[in-house]
């Protein structure tokens, strides 16, 4: 065991993020209830040794599409809204009830940029955090896709889930994804791609591997992932993609085994995290109307 992944044994405020393909039968869309029945009794556990735990999980609008019927992603902006309206009440609801059988106390938070760029929303949304960490609850965060617009999204859970790492001062980041880790092409085209297990610094050569979304119901893709590990990296936490086709990954991980890429954190002092945030005109408006 080599000394970086020896140190993640120490690590005690934990986000986990798990993605609509994890979550979801690929021949149905179905949730896969085997696979999210694992991952709740390994969080649970990890609760039950006195890691703080957070879990950013997609899977709303998934969900919610199977659930009135439609076939294939939704393209619209309506009918995305409506679909997570739908498939969050019952991704939550399993959620509870799974958790619930454990004796696992469960929150939800939904969030949207806006919640990030106003001071005041910010500090009430890490006063709640903190407070459920400390009551031993378990935090289910995800993009409030409901009334979310273009100007006010994440877009996607991987960077959702490094600012709320950055938020609450995580120690640790992981990103399970439907590959082992970063390689230095698609290993899925490209046979000859080699596996990355450590990265220290996020270089232009770390950048150019990075490739687009690869699966119909997720919305994230590697380069949404080296994004979300110059978040996380910078603020201070370790930060780990791996295979989530088994979520007992997260346990070896957190064990120190060697698995998935690990980015290592180097903590810069002039990290911002509105630095990530104010880029469009809705958000230079938010902040003259919260200064006034």
């Amino acid at each position: 065991m080599n000394k970086i992944r020896e140190q993640l044994k120490d690590k005690k405020r934990i986000v986990v993020k798990i993605g609509s393909s994890s979550l979801t039968h690929e021949m149905t869309g179905d949730l896969n209830l085997a696979k999210m029945e694992k991952l709740i009794r390994v969080l649970t556990d990890m609760n039950n040794a006195g890691k703080e735990v957070v879990l950013v999980s997609s899977g709303a609008i998934a969900v919610g599409r199977k659930t009135v019927g439609l076939l294939e992603k939704p393209k619209e902006k309506a009918m995305k809204q409506a679909c997570a309206a739908v498939g969050q009440a019952k991704l939550m609801m399993v959620y509870q009830k799974l958790f619930a059988e454990y004796n696992q106390l469960t929150a939800q938070i939904l969030m949207t940029k806006h919640t990030m760029i106003n001071e005041i929303s910010r500090e009430n949304a890490q006063n709640t955090f903190e407070e459920l960490l400390r009551l031993g609850v378990i935090p289910i965060v995800n993009e409030n896709d409901t009334v979310s617009t273009d100007e006010i999204e994440f877009g996607d859970n991987d960077t959702l889930s490094a600012i709320v790492a950055a938020l609450i001062g995580a120690d640790l980041l992981i990103l399970l994804s439907d590959i082992d880790g970063l390689y230095t092409d698609d290993p899925r085209k490209n046979p000859e791609a080699k596996f990355i297990d450590t990265v220290e610094v996020i270089g232009e050569d770390i950048l150019k591997m990075a490739k687009g979304a690869g699966s119909s119901v997720g919305t994230g893709g590697m380069a949404t992932k080296i994004s979300a590990a110059r978040i996380a990296t910078d603020s201070g936490a370790d930060m780990i993609i791996a295979n989530g086709e088994d979520v007992n990954v997260i346990r070896e991980a957190i064990d120190g085994n060697e698995v998935g890429t690990i980015f290592k954190a180097h903590k810069n002092k002039d990290f911002q995290l509105m630095d990530y945030l104010v880029t469009s005109q809705y958000t230079k408006h938010d902040q003259k109307s919260t200064v006034l």
